[in-house]
């Protein structure tokens, strides 16, 4: 399908929504046609036909209409609307002084029918209805395109609007794509970046956003990360293309959908640097829960088994699903109860529930808590673990609405304690569910969970592939090290056997024979200090330069202490700690006993990329139910299989900025040496969850090749503008250009994977010349992120290990202020050469100025000219002629905003985003936090610092030292972002 300004992305949406027919007559209910509904249900009201004025967030007229029918008090005296739109007009406003995230909830809190105003008989308070939940057709459904919002000065389009009751709940911005690196990325940076900064009041009442290009489909909540975005979809096949657009659009913005997502699928939590955050369900999250939910309420299956791959969120599902049935009119008030295996997924999945507010939770501390819970038929959440029904004598609550989800079900359900749980709750519904697949051997799960009606077994499965592909999770890659250390199969393989779960970490201490016989092995002195040392020299070279942390992995709890003591002549004492299990009169432990308070704040501390902890010790604590994304390499020397080990690795996968491409698993026992016996399970696919890193490595002489191959017969020796013009000009035109940087950016994955190594040196001379040409072609715009994105730490170094000064020549100032000189260059014989070297500079130049509104106008002319010149619209020396215009235009703005103002901006923008930080426990003085930054910065920065390691370093310090000042430096988004304007603007 071709694309142009009418037959947009855009347009497309909107059809399906509408069912194609014009303007129509806004109703209560479903937009129909004849009888039918028409496309989804949206009736389309074109811009100039709302009515509303541009700087007003909610259309008033139509929302009056919902609050006069949806509640009797209020029709029965209309006055009353004028009090209840000044309370909502007041939430939308305060989004500019507490944060949008605040007022989003507080918002929200009022569409979900939580808040009242004193309008019965007598001033009592009655509950205020926004939106009818039950009732669908008792709202109104409009959809509008091209919806202008205005603040101050500050006015901006969105591209489709979706009206619920004159509420704007989801916006859409859809990107025509006009070259190949334009993404769902562009459009979504548009959100995150422009509109919720510049005119946050129209994302109050927001449920989410979408973004498109017509190929691909993410959605995201407010101040989401944009690397967060999910997809939506609904079936197997994942072809990018304009059909898997549409199924997401039917299925995802169905009136009924978009509702169901407001009312059952978004949370606010607290997260650990107390920033409030929405979290809005992923997909596969949702057709999970609605799957428990319908067979609830259906009520003949009683049972479930729900695979979602480790990683892509089962503990949110969970919390989704519970509240969902809670509030569920059919279940009439069920018990739901939470069942967790180890005490450590029980502290996580309660703090995902707890952060997320969750009413009417209760967490059993003890076996005679539970049964007196269950006998005195409580109905709430309860959260608890396997164990505590150990003790439990019979039928503790025979009601049929008693809901159980058993988390990681594949390893409670063997023994008793399953059948234990199953008498004492004889009509309960039973849902299982397990991040890594359960094999056929296993059939106490099957039985306990598995439903005949399901295929294969499973009532929802998310498996290994999905959720790379969705970006829920990251692929992962072992390496085997020190090999000549590995130790044989069958011995592994024998020591397992006798270290298997059952076991707490103090039994593992009386060791069957063949364990006995590995303990003497793995602990040997000498191969404990090659290990340490390894692991020190791996951790500084791969994993320290892109902030990532590590855990590492061992035998039993003396080898934790043992490491420890080893690591530590390598690393200073603060890069590491241990956290395991310790009873009292452990002497030898005793140190690294910790409650279960101490031991969340050493955690938090090792997630903060500014704490010094950067390596966990661990035996078994840790190896389940631990979240921390920015854990990415593993050191592994303890025997583990299956799940065990599925579970353990998958520590590494969680998504952690562009930066993270993989996690990592380094072997030191030798268990990668056969995959397939390390993971057996009966899904083909899992063994596929982990490649040998040596796999990409033999990918990277055809991955340079394929970069190589776009500048044939180039002198790669040609340094300076020279250079950069020769290999541009094998570039002529947007499709190469995005080509070669679609194949450069998987060439830059497999080098920050590899480097440093060895087997690199051959081949780093290219990469730095391609690295260069592909950093020389970026759009001076900033947009096509997906393909033109921030180079990887480790190449970045490369590039500005041997850059001279002298080799790139910047004399735009000197050209054009002369008038002789210009002279001489239009003169030129040869316009086109010199017309490149001018855009190269002028690229490079509006390159620096990325982030200010000021020069977006002039490089979206410098993009526009080389576009009209590449189509034969320009001769070349017309060409020349509007870039020696353009410069002249860019010097002079250059001259006009002096580097004072320009960190004047800076500080404007810092401004903007302390304030957008701070909540009402840290009420920070937002202009001495600026004016501290603003001077340290000052005092240490200099001249090109941004392209100097030491500058970074230094300035990067300064921040850390002000920010910790100010009790701020938990907030690693806070750092970031504060140090991405520092960069730009100082």
């Amino acid at each position: 399908m071709t694309f142009n300004e009418a037959n947009t992305v855009e347009a497309f949406i909107r059809d399906r929504l509408t069912g194609t027919s014009g303007p129509a007559t806004v109703t209560p209910g479903l937009a129909r046609q004849g009888g039918a509904i028409s496309g989804l249900g949206w009736h389309f009201v074109g811009p100039a036909d709302l009515p509303r004025q541009s700087q007003e967030a909610l259309v008033e007229p139509y929302l009056r209409d919902a609050l006069i029918r949806l509640n009797p008090d209020i029709a029965a005296n209309p006055g009353r609307v004028d009090d209840v739109l000044y309370r909502l007009r007041a939430i939308v406003m305060s989004a500019r002084s507490d944060g949008l995230v605040k007022a989003n909830e507080e918002f929200g809190a009022w569409m979900l029918g939580e808040r009242s105003m004193p309008f019965g008989a007598n001033g009592e308070h009655v509950t205020i209805r926004l939106i009818d939940f039950d009732d669908i057709e008792q709202n109104s459904f409009v959809v509008t395109q091209q919806f202008t919002f205005r603040a101050g000065k500050t006015e901006k389009r969105a591209d489709l609007v979706l009206l619920v009751n004159g509420l704007p709940l989801v916006l859409i911005e859809a990107k025509t794509p006009v070259r190949s690196s334009q993404s769902w990325l562009d459009a979504a940076l548009q959100v995150h970046d422009d509109y919720e900064k510049n005119i946050p009041e129209l994302f109050v009442p927001n449920v989410f956003s979408v973004a498109t290009e017509g190929k691909e489909y993410r959605y995201g909540s407010v101040r989401m990360p944009v690397d967060l975005w999910g997809p939506w979809r609904t079936d197997e096949d994942v072809l990018q293309s304009m059909g898997e657009v549409e199924k997401a659009v039917t299925d995802m913005l169905r009136p009924a959908m978009v509702l169901d997502l407001l009312a059952n699928f978004t949370a606010f939590a607290t997260q650990k640097g107390k920033q409030r955050i929405k979290i809005i369900a992923r997909y596969q999250q949702v057709e999970g829960v609605n799957k428990i939910v319908e067979r609830v309420v259906a009520g003949h299956v009683r049972k479930g088994l729900i695979w979602h791959f480790q990683g892509s969120g089962k503990s949110l599902l969970m919390l989704f699903a519970a509240r969902k049935l809670r509030l569920h009119p059919a279940l009439k008030n069920p018990t739901v109860l939470v069942v967790v295996d180890r005490i450590d997924l029980d502290s996580q999945i309660a703090g995902t529930f707890y952060a997320a507010d969750m009413a009417n939770l209760v967490r059993t501390d003890s076996r005679k808590e539970l049964s007196d819970l269950l006998s005195k038929d409580t109905r709430k959440v309860v959260i608890t673990t396997i164990h505590k029904f150990g003790e439990a004598d019979g039928v503790l609550n025979d009601r049929d609405n008693v809901i159980v989800m058993v988390d990681e079900a594949h390893r409670t359900q063997e023994g008793g304690l399953g059948r234990k749980m199953r008498e004492a709750l004889p009509n309960a519904f039973l849902f299982g569910l397990t991040g890594t697949p359960i094999n056929r051997a296993d059939r106490n799960t099957f039985y306990a969970f598995g439903a005949e009606i399901d295929e294969n077994g499973y009532m929802s499965r998310y498996g290994l592939n999905d959720s790379i592909r969705d970006g829920a999770t990251k692929e992962l890659h072992f390496e085997p090290r020190l090999v000549d250390l590995h130790i044989d199969q069958q011995a592994i393989e024998a020591a397992y056997a006798e270290l298997t779960d059952g076991l707490t970490d103090e039994d593992k201490d009386k060791l069957g024979r063949a364990a006995a016989k590995m303990s003497i092995l793995v602990k040997a002195p000498e191969r404990i200090q090659a290990i340490c040392g390894d692991i020190a020299k791996h951790y500084l070279e791969k994993v320290a330069p892109n902030g990532f942390g590590a855990q590492v992995v061992t035998f039993d709890r003396e080898s934790c202490l043992l490491y420890k003591q080893e690591l530590d002549k390598h690393l200073p004492p603060e890069t590491s700690d241990i956290v395991m299990s310790v009873n009292s009169g452990e002497d030898q432990y005793a140190a690294y006993r910790r409650d279960r308070d101490a031991e969340e704040k050493l955690l938090d501390r090792f997630r903060d990329p500014k704490d010094p902890l950067k390596i966990i010790i661990v035996t078994s604590k840790l190896l389940t139910g631990f979240d921390a994304p920015i854990l990415q390499t593993m050191y592994l020397d303890k025997p583990l299989r299956d799940h065990t080990l599925l579970q353990a690795i998958c520590r590494t996968n969680r998504p952690y900025g562009e930066q993270k491409t993989h996690g990592l698993i380094v072997d030191y026992l030798g268990i990668f040496d056969d995959v397939a016996q390390a993971l057996k399970f009966d899904e083909k696919g899992v063994q596929k969850a982990v490649s040998n890193i040596s796999e990409l490595a033999a990918m990277l002489p055809s991955a340079i090749q394929k970069c190589l191959e776009y500048f044939a017969g180039v002198d790669r020796s040609l340094t300076g503008y020279e250079g950069l013009i020769a290999a541009q000009d094998c570039l002529p035109n947007d499709e190469r250009r995005d080509a070669f940087a679609s194949d450069f950016s998987i060439l830059n994955r497999i080098w920050e994977a590899l480097s440093p190594d060895p087997i690199l040196t051959p081949h780093e001379k290219d990469y730095r010349w391609l690295a260069q040409v592909y950093e020389s072609l970026k759009p001076s715009t900033g947009t096509g992120r997906l393909l033109w994105h921030r180079l990887g730490a480790k190449t970045i170094e490369l590039i500005h290990e041997n850059v001279h000064v002298d080799a790139v020549r910047d004399d735009l100032d000197t050209l054009v202020m002369d008038a002789e000189l210009l002279e001489a260059v239009l003169g030129n014989p040869d316009p086109e050469k010199k017309a490149k070297e001018i855009s190269v500079k002028l690229t490079g130049r509006l390159r620096k100025h990325a982030g200010n509104p000021q020069y977006k106008a002039l490089a979206e002319r410098l993009e526009d000219l080389k576009n009209r010149h590449q189509q034969g619209l320009l001769l070349s020396i017309d060409f020349l002629k509007e870039l020696l215009k353009l410069a002249k235009d860019v010097v002079k703005m250059e001259r006009a905003t002096p580097v004072e103002e320009d960190i004047d901006r800076g500080k404007a923008a810092l401004t903007d985003l302390f304030e957008e930080a701070k909540n009402g426990e840290t009420p920070i003085m937002v202009r001495r936090v600026v004016d501290d930054i603003d001077e340290i910065v000052r005092a240490v920065r200099f001249d090109g610092w941004q392209a100097t390691h030491a500058g970074e370093r230094e300035v990067k310090k300064a921040l850390r030292q002000t920010l910790f000042k100010y009790k701020l430096h938990q907030d690693v988004e806070l750092f970031e972002r504060a140090y991405g304007y520092i960069r730009e603007y100082y």
